[in-house]
């Protein structure tokens, strides 16, 4: 069994500055962009937990709540939430930082990450260590959208 990990020990922070290539027709970020950063900090946090090569199962939940526009610095952070047996719940949240420092929250979303084997087959995760009362809540909400997961996957199928 591996050693249990802190929330802390994972958390990733990725920083961006909105170039034109990276907006939709409404000069707005695109959304297919900011969903790439999204997995790909996920990614680094489940790598970072898991000491694994991992995958995308799912994006549970992804909400925008605000525009971002060309020259805008865009804060992603991640952090673990929830973790199973060979999947890992993250949250990434998606920030615009203005040139004051204040931060206006534009999404946050949560994707399910499974770790990998050298033969790419799932592979126990760590435990999580829960040292705080945000974590617990984390935690506990997880649990939650775990089952609702489960829930849907017996539904489709």
């Amino acid at each position: 069994m591996k050693e249990s990990k802190r929330v802390c020990e994972s958390k990733t922070e990725q920083i961006q500055i909105l170039m034109p290539e990276h907006i939709n027709g409404y000069n707005r970020l695109f959304g297919g962009k900011l969903v790439e950063w999204i997995d790909v900090v996920a990614a680094v946090v489940a790598r970072r937990h898991s000491n694994c090569n991992v995958t995308t199962v799912t994006i549970d939940n992804l909400q925008f709540k605000a525009p971002a526009y060309v020259n805008s610095t865009v804060v992603l952070i991640g952090k673990i939430t929830y973790v199973g047996n060979t999947s890992m719940e993250v949250r990434v949240d998606t920030y615009t930082e203005y040139l004051s420092g204040e931060k206006k929250l534009v999404n946050t979303a949560y994707l399910v990450m499974v770790a990998l084997d050298e033969n790419e087959h799932p592979v126990q995760v760590p435990g999580l260590i829960i040292e705080t009362d945000e974590e617990r809540q984390e935690w506990e909400a997880g649990k939650k959208r775990c089952e609702l997961r489960k829930q849907r996957r017996i539904e489709l199928f």
